[in-house]
């Protein structure tokens, strides 16, 4: 079905809330033209500008183009700019055959009409890891296939907790995490740094303190949401962690932590490559659940998607087109390469193998969750937002946790 202007015009105003919506950042935008190509050429964007044609990647969309027996017109955007490209690029008749987007973009793309489900092209998505799909399904079925996921942990700083005497394996709560901070304060060190911007950034770190409390995000003033923003609240009243994660984005973040000063810094998969050029140990280990476990967190990354097109014949084509560029031979070493966890259980073992390093990711991964599940679709930026609002009320001390969540919670009803 061809998407209708109404439902198009919807659709790019839910993705200008999405616009920062990825977990790690890309490069500059870059402009180019769609379909409209020969049958011989197929039509690709992706959200990477930093990686031109020479790069492994630019290598492997050429090769898989070649063992489909068709040449790809491969254009990259930054991803903010890709979910807006897609929607006009489809109002306009020419979506590009193949598309990889940002997960939480999915959503938005498929109630606006022009995504394929999996199951319509006889895309075998079978061995992809259940929660790391679910960030591309709705209603039950698939709309793109995963090419790997990031998401959350805490770095820490071995010298730091060492002069602290604090055991990282201790840190197994909430409570027990601020004790190891306050432990860091009075032996004359940093605590944590983290992001709690007011952007999509700001929601995507404060996810695992909500969900690790029990938060639903249907309820964002529940009992357990307040619970998550009066952690962060006390660190911060505490000196635990530094006034300027109101500002923090999740880049300058780590440029905190990178320093050497602080024990903690919640960060993604995509810093493992900085974290052995910083100049000191560290390890990684799962956000804590505020009464144990590993907390929910919320998965990155993104899906190799199939627009809709009025010549349903290209279709046979762009199926062998996704899967190449998201087999297993293919995943290992793109995944290896974007610093990312694949969406199989056998590439990710065999990534483990490779880099030790890893495991933590994993195991997150394991536990993740898509912002965009349960559900929720389209419906996330309008939660979203009065969410990450909240905490810049609540940390900042304009309003308590609870009123700032009740005050979220209401927008949140009328979104």
């Amino acid at each position: 079905m061809i998407p209708t202007r109404r439902g198009l015009l919807a659709a790019l105003a839910a993705v200008g809330t999405l616009a920062s919506l990825t977990a790690c950042g890309g490069g500059s935008d870059s402009s180019g033209s769609s379909s409209g190509a020969s049958s011989g050429t197929y039509t690709f964007w992706d959200p990477y500008p930093q990686l031109d044609a020479s790069s492994a990647w630019g290598k492997l969309v050429t090769s898989c183009g070649t063992k489909a027996g068709v040449q790809i017109k491969r254009t990259p955007f930054d991803t903010t700019d890709l979910g807006n490209k897609a929607l006009l690029a489809a109002q306009q008749g020419n979506a590009p055959d193949v598309m990889l987007v940002d997960n939480p973009v999915v959503s938005t793309l498929v109630e606006a009409g022009i995504l394929n489900k999996t199951g319509d092209l006889g895309l075998d998505t079978t061995s992809i890891q259940k929660n790391i799909i679910g960030a591309g399904t709705l209603d039950g079925a698939s709309y793109g296939v995963p090419i790997g996921a990031n998401t959350l942990a805490l770095y820490y700083n071995k010298k730091v907790l060492a002069a602290a005497h604090v055991d990282p394996a201790s840190v197994k709560d909430w409570s027990s995490l601020t004790a190891a901070l306050q432990k860091v304060k009075a032996a004359g060190g940093k605590g944590i740094t983290f992001s709690a911007i007011n952007t999509e950034e700001g929601s995507f770190q404060f996810l695992p303190w909500f969900w690790g409390a029990g938060g639903d995000l249907t309820k964002l003033d529940s009992a357990k949401g307040v619970a998550a923003l009066s952690l962060w609240q006390q660190w911060v009243k505490d000196g635990y962690a530094p006034k300027d994660v109101l500002q923090n984005t999740q880049t300058t973040a780590w440029q905190e932590f990178a320093t050497g000063d602080y024990a903690f810094g919640e960060n993604g998969t995509w810093q493992l490559g900085n974290a052995d050029k910083a100049g000191f140990a560290y390890g990684v280990i799962n956000i804590p659940g505020q009464k144990g476990g590993s907390a929910p967190v919320p998965t990155g990354g993104e899906f190799v998607t199939v627009p809709v097109q009025k010549d349903s014949a290209r279709y046979a084509v762009s199926k062998k087109i996704v899967t190449c560029l998201t087999s297993d031979a293919n995943l290992l070493p793109t995944d290896t390469s974007l610093m990312y966890v694949a969406p199989t259980a056998a590439v990710q073992a065999e990534q483990v193998k490779r880099n030790p390093k890893l495991k933590p990711w994993v195991d997150a991964v394991a536990s993740a969750r898509g912002r965009t599940s349960g559900g929720l679709g389209t419906r996330y930026p309008a939660i979203s937002q009065p969410m990450w609002t909240a905490v810049q009320a609540a940390l900042s001390g304009s309003k308590s946790p609870q009123d700032a969540l009740d005050t979220a919670q209401s927008s949140a009803r009328k979104g």
